[in-house]
């Protein structure tokens, strides 16, 4: 059955020297719920130098969706963001101006098979949705497993502190290219991911809120991922493996200066509404040390309360004070405690 009627869906993958993966991330492409040929997968092959187009070549006709593939130029400069930018050029290409849903992942990555009416769906509330990553053997990493948990928590706290109506019950903390959906036109508007070697996905994300769209962190949207100890970001994921294999010890913002930053969120997206208030303003200015022109000035740049509240809020202070994990856990526990919240196992 159809996944829609409305909206043309593309998948975006950015892939280089990916050919013991693709078959994976195909046969999971395949398996997906509603897949058809009206969904069309456009990979974008980066200077690869193994036999990545044999292997698309032996596989498209096999396909039950359209399977497009460009062979990027040897020897240009590219880099993460600059390669899945292409991939998702080649999306927006595909829909020639109409309006769609565009997905993208990773090639060594296998979405569940729901993913794509789950980001559906997660679309119909919110104009950009990122979905839950998990890892392929992942136990092995107890490490990660136990960061990632706590980011997991750290950001359920801050939409409590911050709740926006847009956000999904079962929300998350991830941030990546590898389970990542959006409208196509928000994605043109927002000129689509910055030519970074690493985090061009949380930063289109971040760009997004700026810009007033409804950012959703959605725990139905699952893919799941390899733990390799090689990839391409050079702070993504195999890094972090990579560090915490050589004993590393990972470092935290502390849990209080974020939410410091979050409540000021919540006072500027509530106090948006009444901007043209002169007591307003300077209310919301006390509560940032700035005056209520300078208020003003950046609220009539803001289409809407998400824009301002993202825009004029500043970075927390003593950000850079770094706490252990252990010491991080503690204080968000305190934190929850306080707020009368339990702690899952």
């Amino acid at each position: 059955m159809p996944l829609t009627d409305a909206l043309s869906v593309v998948i975006c993958v950015p892939a280089r020297n990916e050919q013991r993966a693709l078959p994976g991330l195909l046969a999971a492409l395949a398996g997906l719920d509603g897949i058809d040929r009206s969904v069309a997968v456009c990979i974008y092959l980066d200077a690869c130098t193994d036999d990545s187009v044999a292997v698309l070549d032996r596989a498209a006709s096999t396909m039950p969706f359209a399977l497009q593939v460009q062979v990027g130029t040897a020897g240009r400069a590219s880099n993460a963001g600059v390669a899945r930018h292409a991939a998702m050029a080649m999306g927006v290409a595909r829909l020639a101006g109409a309006e769609g849903l565009l997905f993208t992942t990773d090639a060594d990555t296998w979405p569940r098979r729901d993913w794509i009416t789950s980001g559906t769906a997660a679309l119909a509330r919110s104009d950009i949705v990122a979905g839950r990553i998990m890892r392929r053997n992942g136990m092995a990493d107890g490490t990660q497993s136990r960061i990632e948990w706590y980011y997991d928590r750290l950001y359920a706290y801050r939409r409590r502190i911050d709740p926006v109506p847009w956000e999904a019950h079962d929300t998350h903390h991830f941030s990546g290219g590898a389970n990542m959906a959006m409208r196509s036109s928000v994605y043109r508007a927002l000129g689509g991911f910055r030519p970074l070697p690493s985090a061009e996905d949380a930063t289109l994300l971040d760009d997004a809120a700026r810009a007033g769209f409804r950012v959703r962190r959605d725990g139905a949207m699952i893919v799941e991922t390899s733990s390799r100890r090689h990839g391409r970001a050079p702070a993504g994921l195999a890094s972090a493996l990579q560090a915490l294999d050589a004993g590393e010890p990972p470092l935290f913002v502390h849990p209080r200066i974020l939410v410091g930053q979050w409540q000021a969120h919540a006072a500027m997206r509530a106090g948006f509404a009444r901007i043209d208030d002169g007591d307003m303003r300077a209310q919301l200015g006390s509560q940032l040390g700035l005056s209520g022109d300078h208020v003003l000035g950046v609220a009539r740049d803001c289409p809407n309360a998400e824009a301002f509240a993202m825009r004029i809020v500043p970075a927390p202070q003593g950000a850079a004070d770094l706490v252990t994990l252990q010491a991080a856990e503690d204080a968000l526990t305190s934190l929850e405690m306080a707020a009368g919240e339990g702690v899952a196992a």
